[in-house]
């Protein structure tokens, strides 16, 4: 392999695919990123197993060839030379990488052992989402996801796929969050949970175009999504989803608007005492305000009054004052609209200026 190509794109698309890596696994090959070229092209790859990338740009290739090398070491490299030209060249397992006032050689490892990294979608079988749209859904989703490995399944994202909807959940038993969409073209009736992984690097990942393409491959039980001239690959989930929709609420009797400045404002000067019992926010209803307060043994408590408009009669409820802070950053609306049926039913927590977002938060039971 002989080519040459510019600093910026290399140290780009190292950091990136070095995400995809791993040094933990029983495989070293893992912890290597592969370089691969093809005719006027260079492939930067990079798999964990559970997910992978493939990320290709523009490159003088003389010669043709590939090599996985440690990503670590390549990605400090590259990323310190200075912007311009860099030639690599590539003899059995070393790669050669130098600049008029640099060179280096490093050692590699045979491509033979890294599984298959898909570097392409089949369009004809994909379909069509908007990046800012899905990267904007993902966001008030993917928090509520478990990190607790013992339960896999909820460390992903539920999309529901029908016809011309999407639905994604995301839920870790203590809150769920539910945001809906609309996607070009009609989808195949199904059901997919990805990990969150892939989707916050589909959330990071910068496009210049409007749209990216998304297949799903049955027989491998794997996602492939392409963005400009990245491709992500990453397995499905298996198991089964709980059935989130029977814990949603179908009535309640109290609804409650107040401004979303002033109830963020409440809620981090009472984590400052709640912090020290175990997170817990109490809420108090009034007829045109809502009262939070929060008390801890070593430090004192507090007690936060703002307006509201409260339609039905007052309550006196619990929340994690994490949960609350992390759903407030998750909309754009000015309000925060809440509504309950008692304080031992999950609260319904919403933008009232996007009736495709839903959140769920579980009440803390209050002691006496």
């Amino acid at each position: 392999m002989k080519l040459k190509v510019l600093q910026e794109n290399l140290a780009k698309a190292l950091i990136n695919a070095s995400r995809f890596t791993t040094s933990k696994a029983q495989l070293p090959i893992l912890g290597n990123i592969k370089l691969e070229t093809k005719k006027t092209k260079l492939i930067v790859s990079a798999t964990n197993l559970e997910m992978s990338t493939s990320i290709s740009f523009g490159a003088q290739v003389e010669k043709e060839g590939e090599i996985a090398i440690p990503a670590k070491v390549i990605t400090e490299i590259v990323s310190n030379l200075q912007p311009g030209t860099i030639s690599l060249n590539s003899e059995k397992e070393q790669l050669k990488i130098s600049t008029n006032s640099f060179s280096s050689t490093l050692s590699g490892m045979n491509t033979s052992d890294l599984p298959l990294i898909p570097q392409k979608v089949d369009e004809k079988k994909a379909f069509t989402l908007s990046k800012e749209k899905i990267a904007e859904a993902l966001s008030q989703v993917i928090f509520a996801t478990s990190i607790d490995e013992t339960r896999p399944i909820l460390t992903g994202v539920l999309m529901i796929f029908r016809g011309k909807d999407l639905t994604l959940v995301g839920t870790d038993g203590f809150r769920l969050s539910q945001r809906k969409l609309s996607v070009s073209g009609n989808t195949k009736t199904q059901n997919l949970v990805l990990p969150k992984g892939i989707l916050g690097e589909l959330i990071k990942t910068s496009t210049e175009k409007e749209n990216i393409l998304f297949e799903y491959k049955k027989e491998e039980n794997q996602v492939i999504v392409l963005m400009d001239d990245t491709v992500f690959s990453t397995r499905v989930l298996e198991g089964e989803y709980p059935d989130y929709e029977k814990i949603i609420p179908k009535a309640t009797n109290i609804k409650i608007n107040v401004d979303k400045e002033e109830f963020l404002r409440a809620v981090k000067l009472a984590s400052v005492f709640a912090r020290d019992s175990a997170n817990i926010v109490k809420m108090e209803v009034g007829k045109s305000d809502l009262t939070l307060l929060a008390e801890s043994q070593s430090s004192g408590s507090q007690k936060t009054k703002i307006d509201a408009k409260v339609e039905g009669k007052g309550i006196e409820i619990a929340f994690n004052y994490r949960f609350l802070e992390e759903f407030i950053h998750s909309i754009k609306g000015e309000e925060v609209q809440m509504k309950f049926s008692n304080s031992n039913a999950p609260g319904i927590f919403s933008d009232p200026e996007n009736s495709d977002y839903l959140h769920l938060i579980m009440p803390v039971k209050i002691q006496g």
